[in-house]
C-alpha cells in the first residue's frame, strides 16, 4: 500500500567554501528545515504539487507552486515519475531568510526526500539532484548545487551541473558557523559579481581550489589552509557584512585554517583542525558583531555532517 504522508528534514549548509563558488558545500548540524508531504487524490489529469502550510522562523514565502522552491522541485519530480496522486507540502522553516545557510535549498531538498518516499518506487536520494536544482534555481536565478548537493549527499560535496562527488574529510575537521541577525538576498548578492574578474584573480582562485582539493585527499591541513582564501567573490561582497573582517581575523588568531562568507552571506564559516579549537574561538568570532549591536548565533559542526533524512512515514 502506498504511503500517505512522509516527513523529511534537511540541514542548513555552508556554500561556496571560499574558493568553490557554486560548487562546494557541506552540511551544518543544529539548523534545518522540515517538510511533510501528503498524497491526496489527483485533481486533474497530471500529478500536481502545492503548498499547504508554512510555519516556523519564516512564514511569508510564496505559495504559488512555481514560485516556491519546495513545490517547484517536487513538481519536477512528479512530472518525471507520473504518480497517480497530488502532493501537498507543509513547511516548517528552521533556517532564517537570507542567512547564507541554504534555507531555500533546504526546503526544496526536504520536500523532495519526503515526496520521494510516497512513490511506489522511490529513487535513490542522490538521484533527486536534478529536481532539487530545478527548485533551487528560483532563489539564485541559476541551477547551482553547492547547497542542495551536500544536503542530498551529506558531508562535503563537489556539486557539478550533473554530478554529486563526495569529498574526503580529514578526521576532526570542524566548522564554526556564525549567523549575524541580518538578511542578504542571494539575487542581491550576485549583482556585485557582474563586472568581469581580472585574469590574475581567476588564476589565484584556481590555485586555491586545487590546493584545497589536494589537501582534503592528502589530509594535509597546510594545503587546506592555503586553499581557503577567496580572491573573487568575498572581496566584492565583504562590504555587505559589517564586522566580517574583524570576525575573520579573530578566527585566524584562534587557529582557524581559514574563514570566509557562507553562501551569499551574511553568515560566515571558519574551519578548524578539531572541535576544541572551534569552541575556544566561538566567543571571539562573535564579538565583532556584538560590538556593532548585531546579535549572532554560532553553530559548531563536523564538516562531514549528515545530509537530509526521512523522519516519519505513515502507511
Amino acid at each position: 500500500m502506498a504511503k500517505l504522508t512522509a516527513t523529511a528534514y534537511s540541514p542548513g549548509t555552508v556554500g561556496n567554501l571560499a574558493v568553490g563558488f557554486d560548487l562546494l558545500g557541506h552540511c551544518v548540524l543544529g539548523i534545518g528545515d522540515r517538510v511533510t508531504a501528503r498524497s491526496i487524490p489527483m485533481q486533474g489529469s497530471k500529478a500536481r504539487a502545492s503548498i499547504g502550510t508554512i510555519q516556523g522562523l519564516v512564514t511569508e514565502l510564496p505559495t504559488a507552486p512555481e514560485q516556491n522552491t519546495a513545490s517547484r522541485a517536487v513538481q519536477a519530480l512528479l512530472d518525471a515519475t507520473d504518480p497517480q496522486f497530488d502532493v501537498v507540502l507543509d513547511l516548517e522553516k528552521g533556517i532564517p531568510l537570507g542567512s547564507g545557510l541554504g534555507g531555500s535549498a533546504a526546503s526544496a531538498t526536504a520536500a523532495l526526500v519526503a515526496s520521494n518516499a510516497l512513490l511506489d518506487q522511490p529513487l535513490e536520494q542522490t538521484q533527486l539532484y536534478p529536481y532539487a536544482l530545478h527548485g533551487e534555481s528560483i532563489a539564485s536565478a541559476q541551477a547551482v548545487g553547492d547547497n542542495v548537493g551536500p544536503q542530498l549527499a551529506g558531508g562535503l560535496t563537489l556539486a557539478t551541473t550533473d554530478r554529486l562527488i563526495p569529498l574526503p574529510v580529514p578526521p576532526g575537521l570542524t566548522a564554526l558557523v556564525i549567523h549575524p541577525r541580518m538578511q542578504i538576498e542571494t539575487t542581491q548578492a550576485r549583482i556585485c559579481l557582474e563586472p568581469p574578474f581580472p585574469l590574475t584573480d581567476i588564476t589565484k582562485q584556481q590555485a586555491g581550489l586545487a590546493q584545497l582539493l589536494v589537501g582534503l585527499y592528502a589530509q594535509d591541513f597546510e594545503l587546506i589552509a592555503r586553499g581557503l582564501t577567496d580572491h573573487l567573490i568575498e572581496p566584492r561582497r565583504a562590504s555587505l557584512i559589517p564586522g566580517l573582517e574583524s570576525a575573520k581575523a579573530a578566527a585566524i588568531a584562534h587557529g582557524a585554517l581559514g574563514a570566509s562568507i557562507s553562501g551569499a552571506g551574511p553568515s560566515l564559516f571558519a574551519w578548524f583542525e578539531n572541535r576544541d579549537l572551534a569552541e575556544h574561538a566561538k566567543a571571539s568570532v562573535c564579538s565583532p558583531f556584538s560590538a556593532l549591536g548585531i546579535e549572532s548565533t554560532a553553530f559548531i559542526t563536523p564538516v562531514d555532517a549528515p545530509g537530509a533524512r526521512l523522519e516519519v512515514s505513515d502507511d
